[in-house]
């Protein structure tokens, strides 16, 4: 079958629910799209449903797919990450001609990616991966789309890509080529491990409202709501107080109070953290988000030592409006440590990888479509304008001033927290790192001469060159 209007300009295959919003995405701008997926009813139930009357024809086998695509022909990929992205490539590859792309769009993990790209560049296929951030929402109306590989590729798919993307300022798409290899699946790793940061920070500081000051879902949803007016405006920020503005339907409750505080995760936060201990970059608050929700995984756990286990008790009795504000600049404070670990990551991978990352263009098009979208962006985005090789977020003047304004208070909150036996490993985790990057000297001289001493891991000295052992 070939559309109504001659051959299709893209090809999709996955008709889960990113993968329709993206092909009535595309549609929307003009482009043809032919569409696949494993088991016909799916492509039924959408070309006679959302896709009706539109320009999407729907195929039922791969050799049909690729006689309804013009050529070269574009393929994306929306289905699961790991196997069955080989799958669906190994299928497909044999009706595909050597200058067609191919393109995923899941959430695979960039070695991956290289492999695949390596692998499909003996057979002369082009090939994309492509991190896509916000949601289902985003996909419809707009996401944030980080390609990175072939730049053969980009240059045939960039008109589309560009064109489906989520648009800010003066009609600025935010979609941008990454670079080679794996670039862009690391970016949307990276912009997921900050998406983690983020939600912990914001459930934090949600955490210290409720447990110290003991306000309702409600007034901590219109503290969150008048943030979002201030330099904390996100899509974040914007959704914690709709939530928790939230009316549970069966109990007439707030509806975040009867949600069970376990955290679930598919394993992008963790592959930050893990490729941030690979390259040697600490991202702390990043890799204590990941913990949190693995710690809130153990709810029988915490439920049996919740009554064998004491700890702190007591009222706060001090100034609320203080402490709402020292909430609040904390967070900022925290939010920017954050950032820091991410991009510093960033940095680091695209030395490794020679991926030549521009930085600013990262924040740039995570201002719009993306999870992590925010005021904030545009900041960080100025900040590698004024120096594009910076090495970390916090030497930049504007993100200096910053934090020498905040850190008063997410000192107070943090030992306000210790002192109730409040969990904060966010808001602690930014703090041990802002300390630590600020200190010319660290206890580390013990650990190395600890080393040495089981090991014969031998150290360096202060006072002469060269490489030491003592007989301890």
């Amino acid at each position: 079958m070939i559309s109504v209007k001659g051959k299709a300009n893209i090809g999709l295959v996955g008709l889960g629910v990113m993968g329709q919003s993206l092909a009535l995405n595309f549609e929307s701008r003009g482009y043809g799209v032919a569409v696949y997926n494993r088991g016909g009813s799916r492509v039924d139930e959408f070309v006679q449903g959302p896709a009706e009357d539109k320009d999407i024809v729907g195929t039922y086998s791969y050799q049909e797919l690729a006689d309804a695509l013009e050529v070269p022909r574009k393929v994306f990929l929306m289905v699961k990450a790991g196997a069955p992205v080989d799958s669906v490539i190994a299928d497909i590859l044999p009706f595909l001609s050597p200058g067609d792309v191919i393109m995923d769009g899941g959430n695979s993990h960039f070695q991956d990616t290289v492999r695949r790209h390596n692998m499909l560049k003996e057979k002369g296929i082009l090939f994309l991966g492509i991190g896509i951030s916000g949601g289902e929402e985003g996909a419809l109306k707009g996401p944030s789309i980080m390609p990175g590989g072939d730049k053969e590729a980009w240059e045939l798919v960039k008109e589309p890509l560009l064109a489906i993307a989520a648009k800010v300022g003066d009609n600025e798409p935010c979609c941008a080529y990454m670079g080679p290899g794996g670039a862009g699946h690391f970016v949307k790793t990276v912009h997921n491990g900050i998406e983690y940061g983020d939600m912990q920070l914001i459930s934090e500081a949600y955490f210290l409202m409720r447990e110290l000051l003991g306000m309702s879902a409600a007034e901590i949803g219109a503290v969150f709501q008048s943030w979002n007016q201030g330099e904390l405006e996100s899509y974040l920020i914007e959704i914690t107080a709709e939530i928790l503005a939230r009316i549970d339907e069966y109990t007439s409750q707030p509806l975040v109070d009867v949600i069970l505080d376990e955290a679930e995760q598919k394993g992008t936060g963790k592959w930050t953290a893990q490729e941030a201990m690979e390259l040697g970059v600490p991202v702390p608050t990043i890799a204590e988000a990941v913990f949190a929700r693995s710690l809130s995984a153990l709810k029988d756990e915490r439920a049996e030592a919740a009554k064998l286990l004491t700890g702190p008790r007591g009222e706060f009795a001090g100034d609320k409006d203080q402490l709402l504000e020292d909430i609040r600049r904390a967070l900022y404070l925290a939010k920017i440590c954050s950032y820091a670990q991410g991009f510093a990551l960033l940095k680091a991978a695209s030395d490794e990888y020679n991926w030549n990352l521009d930085l600013g263009q990262v924040a740039l098009i995570w201002r719009g479509g993306c999870i992590i979208r925010a005021r904030f962006l545009d900041e960080i985005a100025a900040a590698f304008a004024r120096k594009a090789d910076l090495t970390n977020l916090l030497l930049d003047p504007y993100f200096r001033e910053a934090v020498g304004q905040g850190q008063l208070a997410l000192r107070r909150v943090a030992a306000l927290a210790a002192d109730f036996g409040v969990p904060i490993p966010g808001f602690g985790s930014a703090l041990f790192y802002y300390d630590s990057y600020r200190r010319e000297r660290l206890p580390a001289n013990l650990v190395q001469a600890q080393r040495d001493y089981f090991g014969a891991h031998t150290y360096r000295r202060t006072d002469m060159p060269g490489v030491f052992h003592t007989q301890w």
